[in-house]
């Protein structure tokens, strides 16, 4: 049987930047990915956008992991010549809202000053159009510090990381079941070798599967661990070149407008709730999409719109109730240490350097451990 100190499961932007934290602190560790490449989830299904931190509750994992992890990205970005830019984000009011979406507009600035953010600006209609030309809005709030990323290149220099500092990945490595004995954990891992590896500190960070993975580790009650809801999202993609520079954002519930690095602009995601990981894209969902961009684009022509991908959101609520906040589980059992990262949704990308440091405060210290 194979031992390590740490071992996180998901190698996901969130479970590599975990495993680095807890590398460069001197831990030994070893990352288990079910899939036969990292990341092939949530982390390559998504806009790619560096959020703000601008609309999450005061007093959220959120809204606290998001502007940290915003400032530990790009300067990690920076330092490691990750491709991104920050091109900044409006957030529009329709038209049709009048003076109660310029309110609206008001009050999510006054919450993004309540989290610390004071760069959030209000922009009449006319500023907005010397910014976007064919933006249509009453009003709209700018945010400078919003950007992309290339999450792909990020992972590779996470993983870098990882390995320079005694750390590894195991692909094709899906954990079948574990149990506690003697303060080690010790996991099945159903490959062909059927092996087994233990370890003093584990970390869930499964993602869309953290769950699961959570029910497969015995000693603790299953009605502490969340069900695993799915909500799906669709994407279009602009098939004429951009007339937008920066990222729009329609208020309260538009269509996302957002830009890759190399200049494609897409829309989405749309939303409906699925039982099981379905990547397959329902062109039916396309046509909607219309209406609701000419509402702040109105210039979007038939026949301009073309299917782009699905992107999955691990959720822990149906947003009705107050569980729509990330989620961090720390459990002992007979000395050995879980940790369950549940709830992992957007902006999960942007706030992956902080969680790692999150996690790693709620270890005993792991340098020489």
């Amino acid at each position: 049987m194979y031992e390590t100190e740490c071992i996180v499961v998901g190698a996901g932007v969130v479970g590599l930047a975990i495993a680095r934290e807890l590398a460069l602190a001197g831990c030994e560790v070893v990352v288990l990915e079910a899939e036969k490449q990292k990341g092939l989830h949530a982390s390559s299904r998504n806009t790619t956008v560096i959020h703000a931190g601008i609309n999450y509750p005061a007093g959220s994992l959120k809204g606290r992991l998001c502007i940290e992890g915003k400032k530990r990205l790009y300067a990690y970005s920076s330092d490691h010549q990750i491709p991104h830019k920050q091109i900044g984000k409006l957030i529009t009011s329709d038209v049709q809202m009048g003076e109660a979406g310029i309110d609206q507009l008001r009050k999510l600035q006054a919450k993004a000053r309540a989290l610390g953010m004071e760069d959030l600006h209000l922009l009449s209609a006319q500023e907005v159009l010397h910014l976007e030309p064919e933006v249509l809005c009453s009003a709209a709030l700018w945010s400078p510090t919003s950007g992309i990323i290339d999450v792909h290149a990020y992972m590779d220099a996470l993983l870098g990381d990882i390995e320079d500092h005694r750390g590894s990945l195991a692909l094709a490595s899906p954990v079948r079941s574990g149990h506690v004995k003697d303060g080690k954990i010790i996991l099945q891992i159903d490959d062909a070798a059927q092996t087994e590896i233990s370890c003093r500190k584990l970390i869930n960070a499964a993602g869309l599967n953290a769950p699961l993975a959570a029910r497969a580790i015995l000693g603790r009650p299953h009605e502490s661990i969340p069900p695993r809801l799915l909500a799906k999202g669709t994407y279009c993609v602009l098939t004429r070149p951009s007339p937008f520079k920066h990222l729009v954002y329609p208020t309260p519930h538009g269509v996302h407008a957002s830009l890759d690095l190399g200049g494609q602009l897409r829309f989405g995601p749309d939303s409906e709730w699925i039982d099981e990981i379905d990547y397959q894209v329902d062109e039916r969902r396309i046509e909607p999409f219309y209406e609701k961009i000419r509402h702040f684009w109105p210039g979007l022509q038939d026949g301009d719109l073309a299917p782009g991908w699905v992107g999955i959101r691990a959720k822990i609520g149906t947003g009705k109730t107050n569980e729509t906040d990330f989620r961090i589980d720390r459990t002992e059992i007979d000395g050995a240490l879980l940790i369950d990262l549940f709830g992992i949704d957007s902006p999960g990308l942007t706030a992956s350097l902080a969680l790692a440091a999150e996690v790693s405060s709620l270890l005993p210290t792991t340098k020489n451990s």
